[in-house]
């Protein structure tokens, strides 16, 4: 196993983890965003309501892009295995 193997195992890691958390950061960003913009204009200051409204949201994108997250996460998996004879050797 090469240094160069190694690295390239962890870029594609990193690639794949930053891949599978977009759009759920993406998504509690942009109603984080919106509720502390709603907060701030009418001065309520209320824990669960940037709290609920996060959760769902984030649940929403987990069952709307969750296949796709799986089906990615699993090619990453079988392509990293496929590599595993190669990188003993």
């Amino acid at each position: 196993m090469t240094d160069t193997a190694i690295i390239e195992i962890a870029m594609k890691t990193m690639l794949v983890a930053m891949q599978l958390s977009a759009p759920i950061l993406a998504t509690s960003l942009a109603v984080g965003f919106a509720i502390s913009l709603f907060q701030s204009m009418t001065q309520i200051q209320e824990v669960t309501l940037s709290f609920v409204p996060k959760l769902v949201a984030v649940g929403t994108a987990l069952l709307v892009s969750g296949n796709w997250m799986l089906h990615t996460l699993m090619a990453f998996t079988v392509e990293l295995f496929a590599m595993l004879p190669g990188l003993l050797s």
